[in-house]
């Protein structure tokens, strides 16, 4: 995060969306000191004033209605919290000093986003796993590498037809269709294709690259 802030100011920070591995009072502190504004989803044995997370969800059952608590202490700050469980049983607990408890779940869904990117850098895209580079600096360009290719897939899949699913997905998702186009459009002989990789390069426009910030994926 050090590194990220010299690139970035806390004021351009809404908010840092985090799982249940960051944990830790030292940890959620030191960004609230830095004036970062953090939503980060509690594990049942993190305490919400004096109790346990889990202790507070008590007899709650899937479908009911959350339970929504404002200004209680977690992790030594003042924190809002929304308490519930997915349909499947499993405790949701979300606390930001950032957001109201009412409209906490809403933002927080976006983190969805990163297992998509987690997914397309490994098994289904981009297979950083198979890398034998072990040199940080190395791994560091490789990443910046694959992150301008992960944008330019999205950036391009956004733009591909597919057929839907039953429940209306598509039946590919918009990162395997970008890179399957990037692909294609590259590996032709130079001269046939010209004119499809010309326009793929476009997508890199400033007007073109907004759209990767409302669609989900």
């Amino acid at each position: 995060m050090d590194e990220a802030l010299t690139l970035l100011d806390c004021c351009d920070v809404a908010t840092i969306y985090a799982d249940r591995e960051f944990i830790g009072q030292a940890w959620i502190q030191g960004l609230a000191e830095r004036g970062i504004p953090i939503t980060v989803r509690l594990r049942v044995d993190t305490h919400i004033e004096d109790l346990p997370a889990g202790e507070w969800l008590g007899g709650l059952q899937p479908g009911k209605q959350a339970m929504l608590l404002e200004g209680v202490e977690v992790y030594g700050l003042p924190m809002n919290v929304v308490l519930t469980r997915t349909d499947q049983g499993e405790p949701l607990i979300v606390a930001s000093n950032a957001t109201a408890a009412s409209r906490m779940l809403k933002g927080y869904r976006k983190r969805w986003r990163i297992e998509c990117l987690f997914r397309a850098l490994k098994t289904k895209g981009f297979r950083l796993k198979n890398t034998h580079m072990t040199r940080p600096t190395h791994v560091t360009r490789l990443l910046c590498l694959l992150t301008l290719a992960y944008v330019w897939s999205v950036l391009v899949g956004i733009d591909q037809d597919t057929a839907l699913k039953k429940h209306g997905r598509r039946a590919w998702s918009v990162v395997t269709l970008g890179l399957r186009a990037l692909v294609r459009a590259s590996s032709r002989q130079i001269g046939t294709s010209m004119d499809e990789l010309l326009h793929l390069i476009q997508f890199w426009t400033p007007d073109q690259t907004t759209a990767v910030e409302s669609v989900g994926y």
